[in-house]
């Protein structure tokens, strides 16, 4: 069984020196160029779960986009230790006047789904940092993210070290396990009634498929424009009939999930294949950060072993 703890440990590491960066600084994005002048001391994310690749580059946001969870600060376990004090908290429709009065000097906005209006208006506080042409509001790849999360706070050097951190240790689980190579996953869930399953436009089959997992083509045919997640019958859950499973239940809840008349006929549950997350492992990998990747990994590569190691047909569980 392998365990990713030299991530964890080599990201600590990581956390020291501050590399240097030429500014003046231009980033294009979907709204057109932002110049950053100098290297900003005061940043604020409108990002959902963007707090995490900041505090994991040693930047103490001064606002923090509220994405779920029951956490007074707004962050979750692996980011909470890194947290200093208590910044401003935006829940819902962004609040312009509470942004402003944070008095940032950058506004990081890659996975905030912001529209050009509101781009505008944020401007006018601080040079914004927004999603790249052609990318989805929600689409850019965790390593993307990080990536420029890195460059618009002037930590691009020590944020490619960290990404390069976790792609070891992610390559490493996939060389491990060289039987996932070509398997097919599905990353599903049901909330309010809805049955779906995410694309491989979204960051969880994404990662999945870092691991050698591939996202089967009856999910993305679904795909319209450039949804992250589609929505399908559950009288019909052939497109997550897949060799793995893994079940995002909503609060924890998986009867809903266990009491859909058509899960008894798949395959994948008659061979053991499903994997349900508790609320935690969920969070963490959704969130996709540098911080939370290696606190998923650490759980779910168990889990999955577990899920397709032939033995009897039960799912494994995160709980």
């Amino acid at each position: 069984m392998l365990r990713l703890t030299t991530a964890m440990s080599t990201l600590i590491g990581l956390a020291g020196p501050v590399f240097a960066q030429e500014y003046p600084l231009t980033i294009e994005h979907k709204f057109g160029t932002t110049l950053i002048e100098e290297a900003p001391e005061r940043v604020a994310s409108l990002d959902y779960a963007g707090a995490d690749d900041l505090l994991a580059l040693g930047v103490q946001p001064v606002t923090i986009r509220h994405w779920y969870g029951d956490y007074p600060r707004s962050v979750w376990p692996w980011a909470e230790p890194l947290l200093e004090g208590t910044p401003t908290i935006l829940r819902g429709q962004i609040d312009f006047e509470a942004v402003a009065a944070a008095e940032p000097e950058v506004i990081v906005a890659l996975w905030s789904g912001i529209t050009v209006e509101e781009y505008e208006r944020l401007s006018l506080i601080a040079p914004v940092v927004a999603v790249p042409d052609g990318v989805g509001d929600y689409a850019l790849p965790w390593d993307e993210r990080a990536r420029l999360t890195g460059q618009a706070v002037g930590r691009e050097a020590e944020a490619e070290a960290r990404i390069e951190a976790i792609e070891a240790e992610l390559e490493a689980a996939a060389e491990a396990h060289p039987d996932w190579t070509g398997k097919t996953a599905a990353v599903a869930h049901m909330w309010n009634g809805d049955l779906g399953a995410y694309t491989s436009n979204d960051v969880r089959p994404q990662l999945l498929a870092e691991l050698g997992f591939e996202t089967p083509q009856a999910i993305d045919d679904l795909i319209v424009g450039n949804e992250f997640a589609v929505n399908f019958s559950p009288e019909d859950l052939s497109p997550i009939d897949t060799d793995l499973l893994v079940w995002l239940p909503e609060e924890g809840n998986r009867q809903p999930i266990l009491g859909l008349p058509a899960r008894q006929f798949l395959d994948v549950t008659q061979e053991g294949g499903e994997v349900f997350l508790d609320e935690e492992l969920i969070g963490a990998f959704s969130h996709a950060s540098l911080l939370s990747i290696p606190y998923a990994m650490e759980r779910f590569v168990p889990l999955i072993e577990t899920a397709l190691d032939g033995g009897p047909a039960a799912p494994a569980d995160a709980n």
